[in-house]
């Protein structure tokens, strides 16, 4: 590849970087963009267990907390949203980085970090318990919640669809 589409392709890389960093100025709008990735999370697990739910005949998937308001984010500390059924359960954990904006982790900035850890009674008694890296990327003006499986290193938007897959590998 001749150097000039290589340098080409570094200089648009780093305006994108670029513009992806400056959608966060300050703390406040940080802090406010943190506390409405924490809603969207827990938002977009009550949706999905309201979903598993509606087509079960028996079994329940309980959802703690089951409420969560954007003012119960906290900056310091770290926020759990746990989905269970029959012994199974999938772990949300997620905080702050210390910077405002991070890409120690990820190659996208995010604004908030964490895991999806996943697990059963019998995969306790193995000391295993799988887990997903999760982050609240800013990009393009916009923000989602993403994940990443280190192993494998797939990494997608978090879905429903992809909270499916990891809940159905535990029955």
């Amino acid at each position: 590849m001749p150097s000039e589409d290589l340098i080409a392709r570094l200089a648009r890389q780093i305006d994108a970087a670029k513009r992806n960093e400056q959608f966060i100025i300050d703390a406040s709008e940080t802090a406010a963009l943190r506390a409405r990735g924490a809603a969207e999370l827990h938002a977009l697990c009550a949706t999905f267990v309201a979903n598993v739910n509606s087509r079960l005949s028996e079994a329940v998937l309980e959802l703690a907390p089951p409420v969560y308001a954007p003012d119960r984010f906290r900056e310091q500390g770290i926020h759990l949203i746990q989905i269970s059924a029959q012994g199974r359960a999938m772990l949300l954990a997620f905080h702050a980085p210390r910077e405002p904006v991070a890409t120690e982790k990820f190659r996208i900035p995010y604004v908030l970090e964490g895991e999806i850890r996943t697990f059963n009674q019998q995969m306790l008694q193995r000391f295993e318990v799988r887990t997903q890296l999760l982050f609240y990327c800013v990009e393009n003006g916009e923000a989602h919640w993403r994940y990443s499986d280190f192993r494998t290193l797939r990494t997608g938007l978090l879905t429903h669809e992809f909270l499916a897959e990891l809940m159905e590998k535990l029955f």
